[in-house]
């Protein structure tokens, strides 16, 4: 399958993506990071502070100084980052919402690559969506003890992921590039995890496979298949080089969910528990 991408966005992303990793002479940098610092409201209090960082990119995939408490137990999803829930609910007739008043087709946004059986088994069941801003923490982290059998890149638009973007452009997530984690708990339950870029998103990096490359001048989808491979609650899963969507689906009658729209939410807390 292929998708042709949005030559301007796309091209714009990747200027900015060149600016953002420019190491400037220390003077210039610090006024650079303080600035962004002032102009976001970004929180740097569980992170090192905005002078010692030698880019922008660099400010926005900070680490915490930290790890950070996880709640629940092991039958409970945390949030994999701090971000802002603008949706959440039940998947009917295989749509979600992706804003009030805008739907979005669960199948379309899981490409060809995965399989009509597996796409059936989220008819009736959960979804998340989670946006980051600019001024969050841009690491997202694994929600539960899960293995990844698939990441499949999908290349596309980079439009905004904010509110008055998801409300502008029916269907954004499919629309958009990204990158499709095919996931199953120790029970074997299957749930997904979708990162969606946006405009000025340089790159999505994930831990687990370096080799997976996006915001490239490719139209082609590329799948990634793994064996055995397992990653443990709370574990750095990869980054966004700059503010982003994530999207999480779960199968039926898997999850209860335990957030709401509306909110803000940080990595560790709690959003669903296993059924």
């Amino acid at each position: 399958m292929t998708r042709k991408p949005n030559f301007k966005s796309s091209c714009a992303s990747r200027i900015f993506g060149r600016f953002a990793s420019t190491k400037f002479p220390c003077s210039i940098q610090n006024i650079i990071n303080q600035s962004y610092v002032k102009l976001m409201g970004v929180d740097l209090s569980e992170c090192a502070h905005a002078e010692s960082f030698e880019s922008l990119n660099a400010l926005f995939t900070r680490e915490l100084k930290k790890p950070r408490a996880l709640e629940g137990d092991e039958s409970t999803f945390i949030s994999p980052s701090d971000s802002f829930i603008t949706e959440c609910g039940q998947i009917e007739e295989q749509k979600a919402l992706q804003i009030k008043g805008q739907l979005y087709r669960v199948r379309e946004l899981l490409s060809d690559f995965i399989s009509k059986t597996d796409k059936n088994k989220l008819i009736d069941g959960n979804y998340i969506n989670f946006y980051l801003s600019p001024k969050d923490y841009h690491r997202y982290h694994v929600p539960i003890d899960m293995r990844v059998t698939k990441a499949i890149h999908v290349p596309g638009k980079l439009y905004p992921v904010n509110l008055t973007w998801l409300k502008k452009v029916p269907e954004l997530f499919i629309e958009n590039e990204r990158v499709i984690l095919e996931c199953y708990t120790k029970e074997d339950k299957l749930f997904y995890i979708v990162c969606v870029g946006a405009l000025n998103v340089g790159k999505m990096r994930f831990t687990f496979d370096e080799s997976i490359q996006t915001n490239v001048k490719s139209s082609l989808s590329q799948p990634y298949v793994y064996d055995n491979l397992w990653l443990k609650k709370g574990e750095e899963l990869g980054r966004f080089e700059m503010g982003s969507t994530i999207v999480m689906l779960f199968e039926k009658e898997m999850v209860t969910l335990e957030c709401s729209r509306n909110k803000s939410i940080r990595f560790g807390e709690v959003i669903a528990s296993v059924k």
